[in-house]
Parts: C-alpha cells; structure tokens; sequence
C-alpha cells in the first residue's frame, strides 16, 4: 500500500499497488521515489510501479518476477527506485538480467544489463556524475557493480562476497551475500560495508570506468542496515556485535583507520545534515543529535520515539528543517528549527 500524508500527517490518499513480501517480515521495505507529479516505488515482491502524486492513481506497474525472472533474497525487495532522465533503475538479477531501466511514463523497457546470474541485493543503487559519464553504482548478492546509465552496459565488477574478515572470531555463511547498503562514493573511491562481521572495503574506479582496485578492508565497520555516511574524510555508521547488539564507530575515508569504536544503546541507522549526524538506534527508538568529530562519539542531545512498535529500521529523513521518523504504523514529524 502507497501513502500519501500532507505535512499535519492527515491521510490524502492510499492505493495498494503490488504484493508484499511474505515469507519473510511482511512489513514495507523502500522508500517512493517522487519526481514531480509521479510516484515510483517497488513492492516486497518486486513490483515496481508508477502513481499520479495528487490523487494515487496507478499510471503503470511491472512486475518484476514475471517479465525478468527477478531473483530475490530471504528478505525479498528492498530497492527504493533511481530515477534518472527518463528512466527508472531497478534491479532484478537473476538469470536474465542484473539491472534493468524503465521509461518513466510508460514503464516499457529501455534497456537491461547482462545477466551476472546473481541474487539481487537489499540495497538501493547510487547515481554518480563522472566528468561527462552518469555511472549507477550499486551491490548485488555478490558483486560491485558499475552501470553506463545511458545503455546498461556494465563496465565493471567485482566480488565483494569473497573478501574475507580474518580478524572476525565467527561469521555468519550468509553475511557476505546479504547487503543492504547504498555505496559511498566520492573522487573515483566507493566504499562498501555489510553486517554480521563481513568487511568494509574501499575501491578505486579507474578513469575508464573498467576496473575495480581493492585499497584496504576495515573489520570495524561492518554495518547491518542502517547506513553509513561520509563528513569530512570520516565515515560515520554503527556496526554488527549481533543481530540484537552493535556499537557506533568512524573510521578514516583515506586509510580505512578506526577511528573510534563506542557503545550507545545499540545499533541502528544514521543521516548528516548541516555539518551534525543523526543516529538512531534499533531497540528503544533513541535518536541522538552528534558532532560528526573523529575524536569521540560525542553526543550533544537525545530524545525517545514514542509511538510506534516493533524494531526502529526505518531510516529518518530531514526536509526543510523538519525531522521525520517512521516507526511501524507510526510517522512523527519534528521540529529542528
């Protein structure tokens, strides 16, 4: 189901638009994609479709399963749409192909990648403007992936999966397969990090965009699926201890150095606006307002989500000065001004 809230969280309209995911944790997984009058957005199942903003009628659908063989995890689809010109970015993977771009007004295919007969990822891909080249950057199950947005031609890869953490006591079998991370790029370096104690690891893009360098790897920053952020040179995200317990940690963009490795509640997700991070954590719903400082994990105030059940997963988001923060059935909007 879409939702469509005004700004005093009144309902303007909800319209169902594909299959959750249900073997797994039914509850919605990406976030729509608004691009003037039209809505995108996928479902658990891997339904991707298109909605008229002002009243939620359907424009079109794709399902995704069906016209690409698309091949997801335990957890299903989480891939929030990319929408670049006039194309939607989805991928599918699978045996038929690893991304796919849909015409944003009719939802025909404009191009699909070969096929690296892989699981798609829970991670959503990241647009990059490289000189006079738009790259797509994302993570499949197994691989790094850099994308031509103009034809789908994929002009690089490389297993991520198969670095291994020789500092981790135990790691989970299926930790190198489960991303759910957005890549960090910045000037020709992307950085990628999953959970359950798999590593973190920098690469160069050459200038050609054909090949991947592996520049370091950091056992620290091994994080779950709340994000990571980059604040000048440091990397900023909480890590994996277990699936109930994690700390906060940065760690160096040039040299992958820890930094600082800190307990705070637990593990949860983290964004950065003017020059501050916001962290929230998992368990009990606290968010911390931090100074982005590679010293220490210095909180400068907190408060507590009080509405809402279940884990606090949902990452925040910050427009115009508002906070907003979505914990279950519940949506809190507040004040940063």
């Amino acid at each position: 189901m879409l939702v469509a809230l005004n700004k005093q969280g009144n309902i303007l309209w909800q319209t169902p638009f594909g299959k959750s995911w249900t073997v797994s944790f039914s509850d919605s997984r990406s976030t729509p994609t608004v691009v003037g009058n039209r809505v995108y957005a996928t479902s658990g199942s891997g339904v991707v479709a298109c909605l008229d903003a002002s009243n939620g009628n359907m424009i079109w659908s794709v399902d995704t399963q069906k016209e690409f063989g698309a091949r997801f995890g335990t957890w299903g689809c989480s891939e929030s749409p990319l929408v670049v010109d006039n194309k939607v970015i989805f991928t599918p993977g699978g045996d038929k192909t690893t991304l796919v771009a849909l015409d944003r007004n009719t939802g025909r295919t404009i191009w699909q990648t070969q096929s690296l007969k892989d699981t798609a990822a829970y991670t959503s891909p990241l647009l990059v403007q490289e000189k006079e080249k738009q790259l797509i950057i994302t993570v499949t199950g197994t691989y790094l992936v850099v994308v031509d947005t103009k034809n789908g031609e994929i002009l690089s890869y490389t297993n991520y999966a198969s670095l291994q953490n020789e500092q981790a006591i135990e790691v989970w079998p299926g930790a190198p397969y489960t991303n759910t991370n957005t890549p960090i790029y910045s000037d020709g370096k992307i950085f990628i990090t999953s959970g359950y104690n798999h590593v973190g690891a920098m690469y160069s893009l050459s200038n050609d965009y054909r090949n991947l360098t592996l520049d370091w790897t950091n056992h620290t920053l091994d994080v779950h699926h709340g994000g990571v952020v980059l604040v000048d040179g440091y990397l900023y995200g909480s890590n994996w201890s277990s699936n109930a317990r994690g700390n906060w940690a940065c760690i160096s963009w040039d040299t992958g150095e820890t930094m600082y490795e800190k307990d705070w509640f637990t593990k949860g997700s983290i964004i950065s606006a003017d020059g501050m991070l916001y962290c929230y954590e998992e368990r009990s719903g606290n968010i911390a307002l931090v100074e982005p400082t590679p010293t220490d994990f210095n909180v400068v105030s907190t408060f507590k989500v009080p509405l809402g059940r279940g884990p606090h997963w949902s990452v925040p988001a910050i427009h115009q000065g508002v906070l907003y923060i979505r914990h279950g059935n519940a949506i809190m909007a507040y004040n940063l001004k």
